[in-house]
């Protein structure tokens, strides 16, 4: 056995290793119905110029049996439904985002309301605002619910879908693998005070979310992951948008935790490099090896998509047929999924080796500092 093969056999029992512990956490954990609860809500929906897709969220009804104040927040009003009111905020921020927010609560009378903050391409409904809300009235600092992209169609919609649900990157398996800080995505989240205080000072973060994970776990306090995913309704997109996305994501992690962004290609996307490998070297040994891998990740793969797929009937069309919608369109199977999946966020992560250390951000351009700082590039910023 060559020096290759024997680095080769070494990475598959990592990957594996990585996989079948996070395997095992899944297969211990049942989808539990959500606490019910009627606390007062506050819902903020930040967003700048809204698609149609959009648009049909923001105007989606929300069936929560507690008081519940829907607020849109944008620079200019958008078509709503007479139950939803909107707030003008043209924030000047970095991170528009975070600014929108502080203004709204700066305008807004909370009176003991617990804060979500969903974005408008989240399809919210009643469980997901009791599914966020309930841990924060139960004292958790911080909830997050699972982005869960559903109607994926095309075969760049398909790796994106891939990615974020049948594979290690899905927030669901980050969040039971996570060491320290919990792992958290900002498209759902429930604020406590405390969360909000912390939040003040993350105006010129990109990947607040990150930042508010790591600020919450320094200070011992609790963050929650809601049983009641976030569906991500997709409209038709391009495999440059999609890699695009992901290398600014990539960008994000190497500037906030540059310790865990080699584990990508280590842990995260190892299947590719590995089957490749095994072909070149015709090592039986690296090959049984691979397929060893390409076994425990399908399985991996399957158990996220049952802990992922929403268990709510959503309206024609926004459906692929795995147990919710009514479309016609049938499946693919996981595999293919999770190994477009993996494709994907490999070649963000080798398209962000050869980036400079700068984003393009909701239209405008800002160079990455430490920790997940950025600014305005000088000479307009303008993306």
């Amino acid at each position: 056995m060559n020096a290759l093969e024997a680095m080769g056999l070494g990475w598959v029992v990592l990957a594996g290793g990585f996989s079948a512990v996070a395997l095992g956490r899944l297969l211990s954990q049942r989808r539990r119905a959500p606490g019910s609860t009627r606390v007062p809500v506050l819902l903020l929906r930040p967003v700048d110029v809204p698609t149609e897709r959009e648009l049909e969220n923001l105007s989606r009804p929300i069936d929560y049996e507690g008081p519940l104040t829907h607020v849109v927040l944008s620079p200019q009003r958008p078509r709503l439904p007479e139950d939803v009111l909107w707030l003008r905020s043209d924030p000047v921020a970095p991170n528009r985002k975070v600014g929108h927010l502080l203004y709204a609560l700066e305008k807004l009378p909370r009176d003991g309301r617990v804060v979500l903050v969903v974005d408008a391409d989240v399809a919210v409904t009643g469980e997901l605002v009791e599914g966020l809300a309930g841990p924060v009235a139960a004292g958790a600092a911080l909830s997050t619910a699972v982005p869960t992209p559903v109607g994926e169609r095309a075969l760049a919609d398909r790796a994106v879908a891939g990615l974020l649900r049948r594979t290690h990157h899905s927030f669901r398996a980050l969040h039971v693998m996570s060491a320290g800080a919990r792992a958290v995505c900002g498209k759902a989240l429930g604020l406590s005070d405390r969360a909000v205080e912390e939040m003040r000072a993350l105006e010129d973060h990109i990947g607040e979310d990150l930042e508010l994970s790591k600020r919450l776990h320094a200070k011992g306090l609790e963050v929650e992951l809601c049983e009641v995913p976030a569906v991500v309704p997709m409209a038709p997109g391009t495999w440059s948008a999609a890699l695009e996305r992901f290398t600014r994501w990539m960008q994000v992690l190497s500037s906030h935790r540059p310790g865990l962004y080699p584990t990508v290609p280590l842990l995260f996307t190892p299947t590719w490099p590995l089957l490749a490998l095994g072909l070149f070297t015709g090592s039986m040994w690296l090959l049984a090896g691979v397929a060893g891998l390409l076994a425990v990740r399908t399985l991996l793969s399957w158990r996220l998509t049952v802990l992922t797929t929403p268990t709510l009937p959503l309206p024609l069309g926004e459906g692929r047929g795995e147990g919710q919608g009514t479309g016609s369109t049938t499946p693919a199977p996981a595999l293919w999924d999770w190994l477009l999946g993996e494709a994907l966020l490999l070649a963000a992560f080798m398209t962000s080796l050869v980036r400079p250390s700068r984003v393009t951000w909701r239209g405008r351009t800002y160079e990455l500092h430490s920790g997940g700082r950025m600014s305005p590039e000088l000479g307009g910023g303008r993306g």
